[in-house]
């Protein structure tokens, strides 16, 4: 049966879809048959695999708010063993729709069961909030990575983050649970990322990935190429560090 796995952070810009993307392609590389869910309206996770917005004719929207299933809706990407379902813009509709529908928080899950056993991960990039998407991506995953920067903001959202993660998991999903925290963005030269880092080990040691992932030029390129960073360059720190992540992800699961 294959895993759900949401990248969530209600805070933008800490690397979460880039995260999403490049590891479930890292995953993909490793041998494993991956579904990448872009459930975040500005659909960055669907260009970052080299998928045309413009093109589209259905889309993630059409999957939450209609019949139609994921095999109707997924494509597979010119990545090894990766698929998607793409979104634009189109699904900030669904937050509304979604809260006017009864159970409207496990639409997701409800389509994901179909599909669970032809694949081996399920990669949801949640959007930057903590609306009804966010809930419908929690309430059918097994778990949650948190990518988040070196800041001291970044840890008042993290309190905020795993307080919703415990309401969902009291009120729509007990099996969830954290899978980890991921350290973005980060430079070991800053005194600032080694005190938040320390801090992080005081509440959440077995929580935190080995793997840092470093600010790297080949990463905030490869968006602009469509692809994920082990397609782009693959000798790059950016594309070791995640495929590093991947395999940490594959053994805690």
């Amino acid at each position: 049966m294959g895993k759900i796995i949401s990248f969530a952070n209600q805070k933008g810009g800490v690397g979460k879809t880039t995260s999403a993307v490049n590891i479930a392609a890292s995953l993909g590389v490793l041998g494993y048959k991956v579904l990448l869910i872009d459930l975040d309206p500005q659909g960055n996770a669907t260009s970052g695999v080299g998928i045309m917005k413009k093109s589209l004719k259905v889309t993630a929207f059409d999957m939450l708010t209609t019949n139609m299933g994921v095999k109707d809706v997924a494509m597979q990407t010119r990545f090894d063993n990766l698929w998607v379902v793409p979104t634009h813009t189109t699904l900030a509709r669904a937050e509304f729709e979604l809260g006017n529908v009864e159970n409207g928080e496990y639409v997701m899950k409800n389509k994901l069961e179909a599909v669970r056993n032809d694949y081996d991960y399920i990669i949801i990039d949640c959007p930057p909030s903590l609306g009804m998407l966010t809930v419908n991506a929690m309430t059918a995953s097994d778990g949650v990575v948190i990518p988040m920067q070196c800041e001291f903001f970044a840890l008042e959202g993290l309190s905020q983050l795993m307080f919703t993660i415990s309401r969902i998991k009291s009120h729509y999903n007990a099996a969830l649970n954290v899978t980890g925290i991921l350290i973005t963005m980060h430079n070991n030269r800053l005194i600032l990322s080694m005190q938040v880092i320390s801090e992080l080990r005081k509440h959440y040691a077995d929580k935190l990935f080995e793997t840092t992932i470093s600010r790297n030029v080949k990463v905030s390129e490869a968006p602009g190429f469509g692809a994920p960073v082990y397609y782009h360059e693959k000798r790059s720190k950016g594309a070791n560090e995640y495929m590093n992540v991947a395999k940490e992800l594959a053994e805690r699961i």
